[in-house]
């Protein structure tokens, strides 16, 4: 009896991998899950807009770098507010690097080193002018921005990159 129940149960497990139908052809992509959508923008809008500009309220902070008398908030996805931090007690917001797709950096020599979002780059700094200048950039070094709820987003042309994302529902 307990052979025949055995048996039983093996046949009809088989059978199930024939008849049991084919889930595959409704697969839904997870990005469709998504409650963000991505904000795109073109390789050469990327390459020309990381820039110096005048101060500005932090709203959505991130990471805090600290380099000699310079102080760097993160604005996620965005850049970097930059405070002269001479005197910590005072610090005084002296203007924002603009760097789209940016979350970290590091400073070397007086380089930074940052993502702009899938390329790594390095920024020479002139503070006292509010200048900066670009010195090497190199391309695709890290990999798309995913969403802040986890999802991938795939269909996207290749000279496009995904810069930060925005909640749709």
């Amino acid at each position: 009896m307990k052979k025949t129940i055995l048996m039983l149960t093996v046949m009809l497990s088989i059978q199930s991998c024939w008849w049991g139908g084919n889930d595959d052809d409704d697969f839904t992509p997870q990005q469709s899950l998504s409650a963000y959508t991505p904000i795109v923008v073109k390789r050469d809008v990327l390459e020309a807009s990381t820039v110096f500009e005048a101060s500005r309220p932090i709203v959505n902070s991130g990471k805090i770098y600290l380099k000699g008398t310079f102080l760097f908030v993160n604005e996620r996805n965005e850049g970097f507010h930059v405070f002269n931090n001479a005197n910590p007690e005072n610090p005084i917001n002296i203007g924002f690097l603009k760097i789209a797709g940016s979350s970290d950096l590091a400073i070397k020599d007086d380089i930074i080193y940052a993502n702009n979002a899938v390329d790594l780059i390095a920024i020479e700094p002139d503070f006292s002018t509010s200048s900066i200048s670009i010195t090497k950039r190199i391309p695709n070094t890290f990999p798309q921005m995913i969403s802040p709820d986890g999802f991938n987003y795939y269909n996207i042309p290749d000279d496009e990159i995904i810069i930060n994302w925005n909640l749709t529902n």
